[in-house]
């Protein structure tokens, strides 16, 4: 939801139920999920309690929604670089990584939300909870999908690798434990989807 326009001259151009959710995610991300009321969301978008309730039925119902916007960017990328990169796989694989090693400015300092909302929400009934479950499984069968094109061994394992390197570098971002993250990132990448392929790697040919 970032623009270059100032936030109150641009929300106030926004329908009700968007000006809602975009009062919701500024504060979720800069105070926490359980910090922020429903009363403080109502104030920052200039609207009222009753009007939010009209659009979400409960603040968790609000919650989960942000979470699927949130949610819904990350699966936009594969569909980009799909669309920046046709039947090249390598390159969307190493679009992706570049997709989350530009995204880190912002993780230093505000946080994955996926990472952040687990840790408020331990309880995995939540919907917001299910929706990263969800999210976080379909972008594993994409990755997957994506190391198979690319004929990498074991599609599976790969992308666990990639997983664990793109999840971490969040993490790490996050905490300062780790410097120049986005360029050390896409290196690592690089290293995994150009790593050179041994025979035994090959899947065996039929009748072997």
């Amino acid at each position: 939801m970032a623009s270059t326009t100032s936030r109150p001259s641009r929300v106030a151009k926004l329908p009700p139920r968007e000006r809602i959710l975009d009062a919701a995610e500024e504060l979720f991300r800069s105070e926490g999920i359980r910090r922020v009321g429903v009363q403080a969301i109502a104030e920052k978008a200039e609207t009222t309690k009753m009007a939010i309730y009209r659009h979400f039925e409960t603040k968790d119902a609000l919650v989960a929604e942000w979470m699927r916007i949130v949610a819904a960017d990350y699966q936009a990328a594969f569909d980009q670089v799909r669309a920046d990169h046709p039947d090249q796989p390598r390159e969307q694989i190493l679009g992706l990584a570049r997709f989350i090693a530009d995204g880190l400015p912002a993780v230093s300092h505000r946080g994955c939300p996926f990472i952040n909302t687990i840790a408020e929400l331990p309880d995995s009934s939540h919907p917001a909870r299910q929706v990263i479950e969800e999210h976080k499984a379909l972008q594993t069968r994409r990755l997957v999908a994506l190391c198979a094109e690319a004929d990498l061994p074991d599609p599976e394992h790969i992308a666990a690798e990639i997983t664990f390197l793109l999840e971490g570098a969040q993490v790490s971002t996050q905490n300062g434990s780790i410097d120049r993250t986005g360029d050390r990132l896409m290196r690592l990448i690089a290293a995994i989807v150009d790593r050179p392929h041994h025979p035994r790697d090959a899947p065996p040919a039929p009748g072997d």
